[in-house]
């Protein structure tokens, strides 16, 4: 089947994919692409310098400008808006309008406000009406102006709530994702005070060749976001509390740390976020390599293909 083009619509491009329909007073300029199975609703204007892929949703009410390069199965609602000029003005163009990317799979929710130049990551979810500054990681969730983090996609549907519940036995808890495992460390409480202890290559396991400590985290910055080829990680939150993510490519979960006899072991090829930091935190991280930029795999698409996902 050919597109469809309702007669009150305004379509100019001849780059226009099979199934794809494009309803009443909808502008679509020469130079736009678009693909297969698409639904483009009524009062949308799409200019040249944009390309939309397969099975994408527009909504009513939505520009779409110069610049903007939409991934395949992509939702965009009502009234979205981009923008492609972070300085502009009546009559004055820019040599080369900003480029802003919407990755496969991401929504968009109604009224949500795109800066230019940013690149909204797969799967990720923009709430509705939030005003977005900065470029989103894949499956994140982002709310409010200016967005900001609040989870991650499916990670909080594989466990009855966002944070494993941690029972007061010392030992080793399996979770959904394989290989990930909550440690719970020896604590002895007196008169005196409190004392946590673990041994390398026993309750922690792995040697360790390297530490580091995260400290004074803006409550809005997210950390980790990449994965390992072969360092394990253990981490724990000395002081405060924080969230950390793991994601082997087809699991994922959140944890909730907040007691410094609580750890999580990280392997090798498990994609790592920690956030939500609270003001006093601070992350304990012991590593089994020492540092290389080479064992590190920062972006999320590569790790995915790596690990067969």
């Amino acid at each position: 089947m050919n597109a469809h083009h309702h007669p009150l619509a305004d379509v100019q491009s001849t780059h226009i994919g099979p199934n794809t329909r494009i309803w009443q007073f909808v502008v679509i300029l020469p130079g736009a692409r678009i693909g297969a199975e698409c639904n483009v609703c009524s009062h949308t204007l799409i200019e040249n310098d944009v390309v939309i892929g397969d099975r994408v949703t527009i909504k009513s009410g939505v520009q779409l400008w110069d610049g903007l390069r939409v991934g395949n199965d992509v939702f965009i609602g009502p009234n979205a808006s981009f923008t492609n000029d972070r300085f502009p003005r009546s009559r004055q163009r820019p040599v080369k309008f900003l480029e802003t990317t919407v990755q496969d799979g991401a929504s968009i929710g109604a009224g949500a406000v795109i800066l230019p130049g940013i690149t909204i990551g797969a799967k990720a979810m923009v709430a509705a009406g939030a005003v977005v500054t900065r470029s989103v990681p894949p499956n994140a969730i982002v709310v409010g102006n200016p967005a900001k983090i609040i989870g991650y996609v499916d990670a909080e549907r594989r466990a009855a709530t966002s944070a494993l519940s941690i029972s007061d036995e010392t030992g080793v808890t399996e979770t959904v994702v394989p290989g990930v495992t909550i440690h719970r460390l020896p604590r002895i409480t007196d008169i005196r005070g409190s004392l946590t202890v673990g041994e390398f290559e026993r309750t922690i396991p792995f040697a360790v060749k390297r530490y580091f400590m995260v400290f004074n985290v803006p409550s809005l910055e997210t950390r980790g976001e990449h994965a390992h080829r072969e360092c394990h990680q253990f981490l724990i939150c000395v002081r405060g509390s924080c969230s950390v993510v793991a994601d082997d490519g087809r699991n994922r979960q959140e944890f909730h740390l907040d007691r410094p006899d609580v750890g999580i072991h990280l392997p090798p090829m498990i994609w790592g976020i920690q956030y939500k930091y609270s003001p006093d935190a601070l992350l304990l991280v012991f590593a089994s390599h020492h540092y290389d930029n080479d064992d590190y795999i920062r972006d999320y698409s590569d790790f995915a293909r790596l690990a067969g996902a």
